[in-house]
């Protein structure tokens, strides 16, 4: 009765009146009104579901009292630093036993030649082969101990990883070298570790440990071990000068005759490797990461994604950026049994890899993303398709915003899945880091890959990361906020203006300005950030690549730019510009139009006046690892780029007057 008197009193029809009401209904009417239902409840059941962040997003990290600023996660159970995420991975080679185990003896290493499959090596065959190239190592001389550094110089390859979980079966430590090193470093590493054997991938990178052992420079180099084969010829000369040249396999075969028991008696706290670092100027110097490094800062990655990502076995990574690199460490792979495909070893190639491949985890840097970008927005080569392009990318956006991560909806299905199948269709995180990424092309990719992107920040004596975005804080501009595993602590920069205790606009993440060794005065006194004006400019489409200079004797900055050869011609046409790439990268015409560009993307991004390039140089030759002028990790190296455009950059500045 009490229901009835509600009903009447909002002048709604009686359960018996509505009773009445359907049963007079017709039944194509009742069939309609169900089909309804059912379509309501199918679209209730299977909407999209927006990422719940672990957190509050307004307040991601929290002072650590007592120590004066310093912040840690807000995520997590206990108020200590995570140290390890599984009680059975507590050192790498733990790490790659519970990957054996989980994965039951799947995949676990591949690689392939041109134009074929990959081909996989599986967990079993990388044990036994890591145990035997150990073996081998001690039956010719190495000791089971953190005191023995092994060598490896090499390409990302399998047997990289091999060398590497051989020196972790027998409790060796592995001194990654590389050719941007130089030979001086790689002789001062080679003496200062004590390092009696380096295994190399090719012939060539042998000659140059021999020309060092015959000039007497590294007296204690008497093993060279060779991943590919070699001539007898380069036998002869390492015996000439006392070292013993073998290939890997001969020492693999060598350790199966004698084969000893695995050495894994090192604790969290052992030596894992020793990573060399670097500077500007004196020689480079080792950040010494122990197990339980590696191991903690991999698990605080895996707790800020728990809850929204999990590995498994049928993961897929692709490794191309380099192994000597911690940002190329695949530790959380391994520890769920997942596969690690290689690329072929050419840049250039990686997209056909990627695509043969199908990885599910994507490691990339801002300089392949700007790329990305640009070649996409290029194909959008009319004003309608651009227009098409940028109107369904605010679709994707919206949904972001609002926590959607998603990669099946209309705009997908009409105009994002061939940008997804470019890189093999299956991705489902991407992780950018080693240099800011731009705001604008990280919110765009994220819209149009529907998979999520995640931007951290961190250093090789932090072992990697050691910030990393919390799930569902989609926005730009900040590197995400502390690791479980680690604390953040923000130092006064008194001479820059920049005081961590102001605490203005905290939500807990953190921001990168620019390193502090970039950031200059101008004559005026204004300070300058270059890489935040080149993470502007590049999204010019006709731009490649880009280095801003300026210094505190000039009163305004100027630029050097390197044209994107397959979009500038196409760019060029359109407002009237004819000719060969060569020819186009010498029309000054046309090079006050990409400057114009770059100006107006910076107004647009906010730039201030004293912050715009006021003349441009353009240079046809892209900056790379070869040339001397990207590090390995494809950062660029400002001081070499200063010094090798030192006339050009004379030149912009007596050619303008201010």
């Amino acid at each position: 009765m009490q229901a009835q008197e509600i009903l009447r009193s909002l002048r709604l029809p009686e359960f018996d009146d509505l009773s009445q009401f359907f049963r007079n209904l017709p039944a194509t009417a009742l069939v309609g009104i169900g089909a309804f239902a059912a379509v309501v409840a199918y679209w209730f059941a299977s909407r999209p579901r927006a990422v719940k962040p672990p957190c509050d997003l307004r307040m991601q990290s929290e002072e650590v009292e007592g120590l004066a600023g310093a912040r840690r996660s807000v995520i997590g159970d206990s108020p200590q630093l995570l140290t390890h995420y599984y009680d059975d991975a507590r050192t790498m080679y733990e790490v790659f036993r519970r990957g054996f185990s989980i994965s039951e003896n799947g995949p676990c290493l591949g690689f392939r030649k041109p134009k074929q499959p990959y081909q996989w090596l599986s967990y079993k065959e990388v044990a036994e082969r890591a145990e035997a190239l150990g073996s081998g190592l001690l039956q010719q001389g190495c000791k089971p101990s953190t005191k023995q550094f092994i060598g490896v110089f090499a390409q990302n390859r399998p047997e990289w990883i091999i060398s590497e979980l051989a020196c972790y079966t027998y409790s060796m430590v592995v001194v990654p070298l590389y050719d941007t090193l130089g030979p001086g470093a790689i002789r001062y590493i080679v003496n200062t570790a004590d390092i009696s054997t380096v295994i190399c991938d090719k012939p060539e990178k042998a000659r140059i440990l021999l020309d060092h052992v015959e000039r007497r420079e590294t007296p204690g180099l008497s093993s060279i071990i060779l991943m590919d084969p070699f001539e007898n010829e380069l036998a002869e000369r390492g015996k000439r000068c006392g070292v013993r040249i073998q290939t890997m396999q001969e020492v693999e075969d060598c350790g199966r005759e004698s084969r000893h028991v695995p050495v894994v008696s090192v604790l969290p706290s052992g030596l894992s490797f020793i990573l060399p670092l670097c500077f500007l100027s004196g020689n480079p110097k080792g950040a010494m990461l122990t197990h339980g490094n590696v191991v903690a800062d991999f698990s605080g990655f895996l707790k800020v994604t728990e809850s929204q990502w999990s590995p498994t076995c049928e993961d897929v990574h692709i490794s191309y950026l380099p192994l000597a690199h911690m940002f190329e460490r695949m530790s959380v792979v391994y520890c769920h049994g997942g596969r690690i495909g290689f690329f072929q070893g050419d840049i250039r190639l990686l997209s056909d890899d990627m695509k043969a491949l199908r990885p599910t985890i994507f490691p990339v840097v801002p300089r392949l993303l700007n790329r990305m970008y640009d070649k996409i927005f290029s194909q959008a080569d009319t004003s309608l398709k651009r227009w098409i392009l940028e109107f369904a990318a605010r679709r994707k956006k919206a949904e972001v915003r609002n926590g959607i991560i998603r990669n099946d909806s209309l705009w997908d299905k009409l105009f994002f899945n061939k940008i997804q199948a470019s890189l093999g269709g299956c991705v489902r995180m991407i992780v950018t880091g080693a240099a800011p990424a731009s705001p604008t092309v990280l919110g765009f990719l994220r819209a149009a890959l529907g998979c999520q992107v995640y931007e951290g920040y961190g250093q090789t004596e932090c072992t990697a990361g050691c910030t990393f975005t919390t799930p569902g804080d989609w926005t730009s501009g900040h590197v995400g906020a502390p690791l479980p595993c680690n604390l953040i602590r923000l130092k006064d920069v008194e001479e820059l203006n920049y005081f961590a205790s102001k605490g203005e606009g905290e939500n807990g993440t953190l921001k990168i300005i620019d390193r502090k060794k970039h950031i200059f005065k101008l004559a005026q006194g204004e300070y300058i950030a270059p890489e935040k004006i080149e993470n502007i400019y590049i999204r010019s489409d006709p731009v490649a690549q880009i280095y801003v200079h300026g210094d505190s004797l000039q009163a305004f900055l100027v630029g050097i730019v390197v044209p994107d050869s397959e979009v500038m011609p196409g760019w060029a046409k359109k407002r009237g510009f004819e000719g060969t790439y060569a020819e186009l990268c010498k029309n000054k015409e046309l090079k006050q139009a990409i400057m114009e560009d770059m100006v107006r993307l910076g107004k647009e991004s906010g730039l201030h006046s004293f912050e715009q390039v006021k003349a441009i140089y353009i240079h046809s030759d892209m900056f790379s690892v070869q040339n001397g002028l990207l590090t390995p990790t494809l950062k660029a190296k400002r001081p070499e780029l200063r010094d090798y455009f030192k006339k050009q950059i004379e030149e912009l500045y007596s050619s303008i007057s201010i």
